[in-house]
């Protein structure tokens, strides 16, 4: 516990008592904190100057699911880059949770693209790079150029690659899961068309030979019947001749 008094608190005391807490995921014993702060507006002032006591503040609100007072934080008031994973990450699933408390059920992952194209990040907690399904194009580069070498990391790259893209591990798994089910349902697809080719081009073969051999029959019956009526004529002449003979 805190026992020093809060009046005796400096902006940077107060900002390092924040990061403690926060960093140790209390966020009961950290709420408790910010409520105990004083309100004097030269106190308030600076305080509200200060990143660390923001994104306390910001954590505080989503966890007690005052979000109002959440986007109020995260919209008037500047974060540098370090803070804005978190902070990106407590806005949409903020939305998320307002999503689907007003649907009634959990959300798909067209639901929650459809909420992050409603409610897209505040230039406050985000630097304007391009994102494509809430990654930036760089990070999915990146993870792309992991998943030609190895398509099924263990636990220790993963870590390594959410070092490297300021991603969590399970958010690299998800990914990796994601990026594999639609490489096999892509070789699915593949191999049905390709079956459907194949099977097009065997009827197609069947079918001009089955039409080429009736025109061959077509074209022996006329000559068939020419020889036939050219028989007959043979024979008729030559009981014509013979009967003469007689």
């Amino acid at each position: 516990m805190f026992q020093l008094p809060i009046l005796n608190f400096s902006p940077q005391q107060v900002a390092g008592v924040c990061e403690t807490l926060e960093e140790s995921g209390d966020i009961e014993r950290l709420g408790r904190f910010l409520w105990s702060l004083p309100v004097a507006p030269a106190a308030c002032e600076a305080l509200n100057k200060n990143e660390s006591v923001l994104r306390a503040r910001a954590i505080v609100a989503f966890h007690t699911g005052n979000y109002r007072e959440l986007y109020h934080i995260l919209e008037n008031h500047k974060f540098t880059k370090e803070s804005h994973a978190k902070l990106q990450a407590l806005w949409l699933e903020a939305h998320y949770q307002e999503a689907e408390k007003l649907r009634g059920r959990p959300l798909g992952p067209v639901d929650k693209y459809r909420v992050r194209k409603k409610f897209p990040l505040p230039r406050t907690i985000w630097d304007g790079e391009q994102k494509t399904h809430c990654f930036k194009e760089r990070t999915r580069h990146l993870l792309r150029e992991w998943y030609l070498q190895d398509p099924y990391p263990n636990p220790s790259k993963k870590r390594e690659l959410a070092q490297a893209t300021g991603l969590t591990p399970t958010q690299v798994g998800n990914w990796f899961k994601n990026r594999r089910q639609r490489d096999r349902a892509a070789a699915a697809k593949n191999r049905l068309q390709q079956q459907v080719l194949t099977q097009g081009s065997v009827r197609s073969l069947q079918a001009e030979e089955e039409s080429g051999g009736e025109a061959m029959g077509a074209a022996s019956s006329p000559a068939a019947s020419l020889s036939s009526k050219a028989a007959t004529s043979a024979i008729s002449i030559t009981s014509s001749d013979s009967e003469c003979d007689i």
